[in-house]
């Protein structure tokens, strides 16, 4: 019997092959958090699913925002419409 080493997001529970993968999506996750946190504690009446889906919208597309924020607000335009999560 073979052993095969997984790698699990205490997060939500998603399983990794590949350490350095699950790493960086945890790191994805634990952005998309503080930044849903950022947004319900600024925007006044946002629901927690819209504040989430911004926060998971806005940490998977980091390089894109980043981008942006250095003088390119046309790298936005990059991202393509997703449906919710």
């Amino acid at each position: 019997m073979a052993v095969i080493a997984v790698w699990k997001c205490d997060r939500d529970g998603s399983m990794f092959a590949d350490k350095k993968e699950a790493e960086e999506y945890d790191k994805m996750l634990e952005l998309a958090a503080n930044i849903t946190t950022l947004i319900e504690q600024n925007v006044k009446d946002i629901s927690e699913e819209a504040g989430e889906s911004i926060g998971l919208l806005l940490a998977k597309h980091r390089d894109v925002l980043a981008k942006a924020c250095k003088g390119k607000p046309d790298a936005l335009l990059e991202i393509g419409n997703e449906p919710a999560e």
